[in-house]
């Protein structure tokens, strides 16, 4: 079966890691995958290649309303002839689903990641163009698949048609993301920091809806109670260049004891080096941050936002976005534990990610559902 995935870019983020995760999983002799970018290559470009899979970047201006775009990849589903084609977040969607009426009309399943559509985080292309989805979403698509209940139901909330919606949650490689008492020495040697330091961290790219204020608030709140922890941040930029971040950490008085990566490659090994693992967003759907440090054994403590709180269960702890106190008295209440108690938890929280959310189990979802669109038969929702 031949499919073709569209997406709009391809540097790291979750839907791109997400994306990156599936083809490793379901590139096999019966499945034969090929990928439109519609901007230009990055990080994930360079990994999809690597596994031996056509990767095709179409360099379009991400802010430039560009028709021209729908006409390139209708020519490159032309050539391609997929059997199923699966779009990726509001602007893939919209141009794949257009482009796939022009092209002989295969399939369509969108895919839905964002758990926040308010214009406050929001820029207004992005919000007319899941508008437009909206009003679309009984004729383009054969099926919306969401990565998130709470996704699901904002997206239905925000006129999406119900009856094609089904989630399939984002799913980990707990191979991939383990306990690794290596890294966790590694990270702290790179760090300049003793061996039994208490680290709490955060991976997650610079934007409104991650609140990186109300952890950088959290990190100055245990910093005054504890002196033997240090804090660490990793993203797309998430470094010192970054003048709004800096002015935080300089009003939390945490300037010695924060530690900013930047991008990083190394996400396992930065992940199970945490002692704490945190969520401060505002919005999500289904944080793919969290699910890989609980595959690390690493408990969190995260927002209740999006489906944050049902991934977590009873491994973490769950507060009220935009709290800092509280986020601040979930983190000591984790670092307080006992050596073998936070043992206990973390191996908890691997154990509930390995059971709910293997990535094998999750690929097989995809791969049924691009097998009944194949076959046009229609799909049951979950």
């Amino acid at each position: 079966m031949k499919t073709l995935h569209v997406i709009s870019g391809l540097h790291t983020g979750g839907a791109e890691v997400m994306l990156l995760r599936l083809l490793e999983h379901l590139q096999t002799s019966t499945h034969e995958p090929y990928v439109i970018g519609l901007t230009h290559p990055g990080h994930i470009s360079e990994c999809i290649a690597e596994l031996g899979i056509p990767v095709e970047m179409l360099n379009s201006r991400r802010r430039v309303p560009d028709p021209s775009i729908v006409l390139n990849v209708a020519r490159s589903m032309r050539r391609f002839r997929p059997d199923v084609v699966q779009t990726w977040m509001y602007h893939s969607d919209l141009i794949g689903g257009l482009a796939a009426r022009a092209a002989g009309n295969p399939p369509v399943a969108w895919c839905l990641q964002q758990g926040d559509l308010s214009p406050h985080f929001n820029k207004r292309s992005t919000l007319l163009t899941a508008r437009a989805c909206a009003l679309l979403s009984s004729r383009l698509p054969a099926a919306i698949v969401c990565c998130a209940e709470s996704t699901r139901h904002l997206h239905v909330e925000f006129g999406y048609h119900p009856a094609k919606m089904l989630v399939i949650p984002n799913g980990f490689d707990v191979d991939r993301f383990r306990p690794d008492p290596d890294a966790r020495l590694a990270i702290r040697r790179e760090l300049g920091l003793p061996e039994h330091g208490r680290l709490v961290g955060m991976l997650a790219r610079f934007h409104p809806y991650k609140d990186h204020r109300n952890f950088v608030n959290a990190a100055g709140i245990v910093r005054q109670q504890r002196d033997d922890v240090h804090f660490v941040l990793a993203g797309a930029r998430i470094s010192w260049d970054n003048r709004e971040l800096v002015s935080w950490i300089d009003e939390a008085g945490i300037r010695d004891r924060i530690h900013l990566l930047g991008v990083r490659h190394d996400t396992p090994a930065v992940q199970a080096s945490l002692d704490v693992a945190c969520l401060s967003s505002r919005g999500e759907g289904l944080p793919l941050t969290v699910g890989e440090a609980m595959a690390c054994g690493v408990p969190c403590a995260v927002t209740d936002v999006g489906d944050a709180a049902l991934l977590v269960g009873d491994t973490g702890r769950v507060v009220p976005p935009c709290d800092s106190a509280a986020l601040a008295e979930a983190c000591l209440s984790l670092l307080s534990l006992n050596a073998e108690d936070h043992r206990r938890l973390g191996e908890s929280a691997r154990r509930r990610i390995a059971a709910r959310y293997s990535l094998p189990w999750v690929a097989r979802q995809y791969a049924e559902l691009h097998e009944r669109l194949a076959n046009r038969a229609i799909p049951c929702p979950a």
